[in-house]
């Protein structure tokens, strides 16, 4: 098992996700199940697939 934490993909990613709800925060209130869900799923599930990927033993 490795550490991703200390992986450089992991923080970009994690900066990505970041921003993504800083960005999606200002989006009008009728997208919230739309648009808003849809990217801020996607830009979380970069960083959860880096963690997971390094919890793998092989």
């Amino acid at each position: 098992m490795r550490d991703h934490t200390k992986l450089r993909a992991f923080e970009l990613a994690d900066e990505l996700a970041m921003m993504i709800y800083k960005i999606t925060k200002v989006f009008p209130k009728e997208e919230i199940y739309g648009l808003t869900s849809q990217m801020r799923k996607a830009a979380v599930s970069v960083p959860a697939n880096i963690v997971e990927g390094c919890a793998r033993e092989s």
